[in-house]
């Protein structure tokens, strides 16, 4: 049996006050309880500062049905969010982010053992 480990989202382009409440929903579609997000936005080209209400988006969509997820920051994306008060869960690479998820899901089949046992 074969399990994706994680929903990965990835969109290149211009992200601007055209198209961004369409990417939004988009995006938004695509977290799914229980597993795992990467919006990876490694590729874009140029990304307006309004647009960081995109990562705001996702990052209270994943918060609400307790998903964890990673953003992939091209540089345009980085700058943007150099003036943002706001911290999202970066991660250097699809790759980078698909290792950290695998790596807290093994630990946590370790503690499950040791959580579920019960003491006669």
């Amino acid at each position: 049996m074969c399990r994706q480990l994680a929903t990965v989202v990835t969109v290149d382009g211009v992200i601007d006050e055209i198209n961004l409440d369409r990417l939004t929903a988009l995006a938004l579609r695509f977290v799914i309880p229980e597993k795992p997000y990467i919006l990876d936005l490694s590729h874009v080209e140029s990304f307006a500062t309004h647009a960081v209400s995109l990562l705001s988006a996702i990052d209270e969509r994943c918060y609400h049905r307790d998903v964890e997820w990673a953003l992939i920051a091209g540089e345009p994306v980085r700058r943007a969010l150099q003036n943002c008060t706001m911290t999202f869960p970066l991660a250097d690479s699809v790759p980078d982010a698909m290792h950290e998820f695998a790596e807290r899901l093994e630990e946590r089949r370790r503690l499950l053992p040791l959580l579920t046992k019960k003491t006669a």
